[in-house]
């Protein structure tokens, strides 16, 4: 009898388990790294998963220390004002020497304005050419010489061109200098940002404080006052330059989401913080040079009147240092920023009815008001994710925000002379805050203009 061998066994049919993920881990698919417990995973991505929680800097961004980015933004920040605010105590005597009158000084007190707007908006384009930190540096080195040249000016107009060139520096570093703190700051972004806003204030209120105090004659002193801020200028671009040698070219990369290729001006974030910026720059220059006009017209004494006026800006550098961190922490923003609008109403509308008598209150009133300008600022870096995001955020915000800047401030001091009312004036100043509230509220609302843009090339 011939032993039959036993049939081999089937293997056992698969059944897919519609219940398991495709991703779940099994005998075929071993979990991935980032699914496994944390003593089983390999060390290579621990050490990523440390690094960034620690926060250095973008993906692909050279690596800065803590000691020279704190020192590049507190240099370039400190010399982004002073070429602006440092000529308009000296206003009456440059206009005097060249012989020029009041349409010569209208034209050098809009210049900045109309700079930061037209120079601005070349900001991304230049330094996807030659990086962030080489767009920075170089701005500088032409506001040096500008600076240094302009006392020396032969006539108005070479005066003016040289003025135009000064403001190089600051039109291109408003810009530049968010998208670099937001490349290179990584969990410093916002301690940075404080440094940058603060010391961006005391640097303009710096400029026209000592502006007479450095005059060194009765006759031409007013030309070493301007020259010494060109000296001054030429710390940061050692600086910078030691930056550069370590970033190289450092403009972010071109994203590989379509999306981030998608206009900012599809963002309603972009928009509104735009429209915010552009008001509250209008009310603060308008504020810097008509409310002494006004203070006296009143019968207030022209000391009292600028003393008045510079409270003003004290109260920005406050601002600049506390809005931040406000920014990071408050889950009331949108109020707050609602508020500051409603203030800066309330100081036109106190002014209208006691310029004189509560000056120093309403300007107070005004100055936390413009707590909307530091907010403005930080909102670029802590509204975008992506450095390139925020680099042409910032390219949108500040220069089209100037520009409006530029156009009201006009159009006050027109409605001043035309009327001859401070009253009508201020009421128009009065509506534009009640505007700013507004858009302040949408710009401050928790959205990110990178999801934004992502939305609307999907849609």
């Amino acid at each position: 009898m011939t032993d039959t061998p036993a049939p081999r066994p089937e293997p056992p049919v698969r059944l897919e388990d519609p219940a398991r993920p495709e991703h779940m881990p099994s005998a075929e698919h071993p979990p991935r790294p980032e699914h496994m417990p944390r003593a089983e995973r390999p060390r290579r991505l621990m050490r990523t998963r440390r690094s960034e929680r620690r926060g250095g800097p973008a993906a692909g961004a050279p690596a800065i220390g803590a000691v020279l980015a704190v020192i590049a933004v507190a240099t370039v920040s400190l010399n982004l004002r002073p070429g602006a605010t440092s000529l308009g105590p000296l206003l009456e005597d440059v206009v005097a020497f060249h012989g020029q009158g009041g349409l010569a000084m209208g034209l050098l007190t809009a210049l900045p304005c109309l700079a930061f707007g037209v120079l601005g908006a070349l900001a991304v384009p230049i330094s996807k050419r030659v990086g962030l930190t080489g767009t920075v540096v170089a701005s500088l080195v032409l506001a040096v010489a500008g600076l240094l040249l302009r006392p020396q000016a032969s006539t108005f107009v070479m005066f003016t061109l040289l003025s135009l060139l000064a403001l190089v520096g600051p039109a291109l570093g408003n810009v530049i200098v968010p998208a670099w703190i937001k490349q290179y700051g990584g969990r410093r972004t916002v301690a940075l940002m404080t440094l940058y806003s603060t010391l961006l204030g005391v640097g303009g209120a710096s400029g026209s404080a000592f502006a007479v105090p450095l005059i060194t004659d009765e006759a031409l002193g007013w030309q070493d006052s301007l020259r010494f801020w060109g000296l001054l200028a030429v710390v940061p671009v050692v600086v910078w330059t030691i930056v550069l040698a370590r970033t190289g070219h450092d403009f972010p990369p071109d994203a590989a989401q379509g999306e981030l290729r998608t206009s900012v001006l599809r963002s309603p974030t972009a928009v509104a913080l735009t429209a915010m910026f552009g008001l509250q720059s209008m009310n603060a220059y308008t504020q810097f040079g008509l409310l002494p006009q006004i203070l006296t017209q009143g019968g207030m004494s022209a000391a009292d009147a600028g003393l008045v006026t510079g409270s003003v800006a004290a109260w920005g550098i406050l601002g600049g240092l506390v809005m931040p961190t406000v920014i990071e922490r408050s889950h009331h923003l949108p109020l707050i920023a609602l508020g500051m609008g409603l203030l800066t109403a309330a100081g036109y509308i106190g002014l209208i009815l006691a310029p004189a008598a509560g000056a120093l209150l309403w300007a107070s009133v005004l100055g936390v008001g413009g707590f909307a300008f530091p907010t403005a600022i930080a909102l670029i870096p802590a509204r975008s994710r992506d450095p390139l995001v925020t680099a042409r955020l910032s390219g949108m915000v500040q220069p089209v925000g100037y520009l409006i800047a530029a156009a009201g401030s006009i159009t006050a001091g027109v409605v001043l002379d035309a009327t001859g009312s401070a009253r009508t004036m201020l009421t128009m100043m009065a509506v534009t805050g009640l505007a700013l509230g507004v858009v302040g509220f949408r710009a401050a609302r928790p959205a990110f203009v990178d999801d934004e843009m992502g939305c609307a090339a999907r849609s």
